[in-house]
């Protein structure tokens, strides 16, 4: 993976983002109840992918998936979304998500370059991942996939994000990797 030269980066390794979106219900709730952790960021370059970054993201993204166990916000809380930190073990992709970009913070990676991403399922469902935006492009930090991936070797078609400027805000994500299938012809 770092055996690539920077230079070998192309404009396909980062996620092309839009104009602003809607910020998931979920997402606006947590900032409501938590509003430091959705505050105007200091936007920095995509961070310096080192061996020993590249390290922790796994050791980061290795740890969370084995010390959460899933369970869903209706289970937990009787409610169909309520985004929180992993509760007593416990939590679903948000509380993954969450608690990986704490982690990060924590060890040094500036909290712009951790971007909350909502991506569909090939399923059809929603589901949240952790974007690490680096200077080698955009990887992906799920709790459905024990590797961390870059972004166009998964399955999801991307949707939104934070964006990098502001935690409570988010952004389109133009994702033309695949054309899906997802209109109904009005000639029927």
């Amino acid at each position: 993976m770092l055996g690539a030269g920077v230079g070998s980066a192309s404009a396909q390794s980062f996620m092309p983002t839009g104009g602003l979106s809607t910020q998931p219900v979920g997402h606006y709730e947590f900032c409501q109840r938590t509003p430091q952790e959705c505050a105007k960021m200091n936007q920095a370059r995509p961070v310096e992918l080192t061996r020993p970054l590249w390290a922790k993201i796994v050791e980061v993204n290795n740890l969370v998936n084995t010390m959460v166990t899933p369970r869903t916000d209706m289970e937990m809380w009787g409610v169909e979304e309520y985004w929180s930190y992993p509760v007593n073990g416990y939590g679903d992709c948000e509380d993954y998500v969450l608690e990986k970009r704490r982690r990060l913070i924590q060890a040094g990676v500036p909290a712009s370059n951790l971007l909350i991403t909502v991506v569909r399922q090939p399923n059809g469902d929603g589901h949240a991942v952790l974007t690490v935006s680096t200077n080698m492009g955009d990887f992906v930090l799920d709790n459905l996939e024990p590797r961390v991936l870059a972004w166009t070797e998964t399955d999801y078609q991307f949707l939104k994000r934070q964006s990098a400027r502001h935690a409570g805000m988010w952004v389109s994500i133009d994702d033309g990797r695949n054309v899906l299938v997802g209109s109904v012809s009005s000639n029927r």
